[in-house]
């Protein structure tokens, strides 16, 4: 059985990103994998994402319009231009453990399937929540393969610090997602 290492950061948060971002990038390369999923709020993981993964099928997943109840998207305009002048995907969708059930719990109480998914993949890490869903944001999207496994890079509140190597499958498939490894998280 093949022993591979795990990057554990002492802290989560943006200080790992160019240190997760390599993880990815060299796990990329020995394994073949193509196709990368990373998460980005306002775009400064997304532009390093893309100077590195060059010859990949990168895509970007934003937050959802909205996401901030005083602004429709964080995302910059200017870096969303700039990736996709690049030939980097963004997709902005609603998020796949958010969407319509939130507007539900907040008016009905209680927790939804999409609360609970989300808090026990939270147990790992903030980051592993979000790898998982950002790969099934970009699949509903048709932005990625469902039958090759894909590299997913998020993190906890801004950059990156956790990687997943995953079997995608659309949100609407969810039972069949796999998480395949965990290469890089936080303590």
């Amino acid at each position: 059985m093949p022993v591979e290492n795990v990057v554990y950061f002492e802290r989560p948060g943006e200080a790992n990103t160019d240190e997760a971002l390599k993880v990815a990038l060299n796990y990329a390369k020995i394994h073949g994998v193509h196709n990368i999923v990373v998460a980005s709020t306002r775009g400064s993981t997304a532009l390093k994402a893309a100077s590195m993964f060059q010859g990949f099928n990168l895509v970007i997943v934003t937050h959802e319009s909205w996401f901030r109840k005083d602004r429709m998207q964080e995302f910059s305009e200017e870096a969303k231009r700039k990736l996709e002048s690049m030939g980097v995907k963004v997709v902005t969708a609603a998020h796949a453990f958010r969407g319509v059930g939130r507007s539900f719990r907040d008016k009905y109480g209680g927790a939804l399937i999409g609360d609970v998914i989300a808090d026990t993949l939270k147990l790992f890490c903030e980051g592993v929540k979000v790898c998982v869903e950002i790969v099934l944001m970009a699949a509903d999207a048709g932005q990625i393969p469902i039958d090759r496994d894909v590299l997913s890079v998020a993190g906890t509140g801004r950059g990156a610090d956790t990687v997943l190597l995953i079997k995608p499958s659309t949100s609407a498939m969810f039972h069949n997602l796999r998480i395949r490894k965990i290469l890089a998280k936080p303590l």
